[in-house]
């Protein structure tokens, strides 16, 4: 996905390149828009913020399991705005630096926070600014690729880089895989936990899915993976802001 924290400029221009892609994959969007409707159950009219929205397709799929809902898709690259304007109708231009998202403290009931963190160079802050838009016990639906990730383990015995990091933005060098997607740190599913608890946030839910690049013939194992998110390609995360 794009980030919403503005990047140095040699990422700047990388991420403004529409060959970059910015689509979270439709298994996680799906997984990812079941477990927000779950939290928001019973609930309606909830301001939903999709940060790093991208092109859009996530909010799409998540509109789909949220009718009666508002949600707004928010993103620094004017790009991904003009992409995602079809798809999600209300987008908005903000930064996560420096406390600059266009919403007041508390304004937003959830947000959704899909493939964005692996790309930030200040996650920390990045943080503290979802919690401030937060209300207070509000729904944090994040995903991340999981540098633990079953076939990673492998790899790394073997000596070669793992899937999801990247030692370039010009080319891929000594792992799997045809993208360059600029992503800048990985986490385990243990450090995700811990980041987000430190940061003021309560994990509800751990859960795992697929990566649509994962070969074909690996798909099923892939799927298996699932069941032990610490294994799994994806991390999906339901966290609630502490009150």
């Amino acid at each position: 996905m794009t980030t919403t924290a503005r990047p140095p400029a040699g990422l700047r221009d990388f991420y403004e390149n529409p060959a970059v892609p910015v689509a979270s994959g439709d298994a996680r969007s799906r997984r990812q828009a079941r477990m927000l409707a779950t939290a928001l159950r019973g609930r309606a009219g909830a301001t939903v913020l999709d940060v790093g929205c991208g092109d859009g397709t996530a909010a799409a799929v998540t509109a789909r399991l949220l009718p009666g809902h508002r949600i707004i898709g928010v993103d620094w690259s004017q790009d991904a705005l003009r992409r995602a304007a079809p798809r999600i109708g209300t987008v908005v231009r903000g930064e996560l630096e420096g406390g600059a998202l266009p919403f007041a403290t508390g304004a937003a009931d959830a947000v959704l926070f899909a493939e964005v963190i692996e790309h930030l160079v200040d996650p920390d802050g990045a943080l503290d600014e979802l919690r401030r838009v937060l209300a207070p016990g509000g729904h944090l639906m994040l995903s991340t690729p999981n540098l633990a990730a079953w076939y990673n383990r492998a790899l790394l015995l073997a000596g070669v880089q793992p899937v999801f990091s990247e030692v370039s933005l010009r080319g891929i060098h000594g792992r799997p895989g045809s993208e360059v997607v600029g992503h800048l740190r990985l986490y385990t599913a243990r450090a995700l936990r811990q980041f987000l608890a430190a940061s003021g946030f309560e994990v509800v839910r751990l859960a795992g899915a697929p990566f649509h690049g994962v070969p074909r013939a690996l798909r099923p194992v892939d799927r298996l993976a699932c069941a032990v998110p610490g294994a799994a390609s994806i991390l999906l995360v339901h966290a609630r802001r502490a009150r």
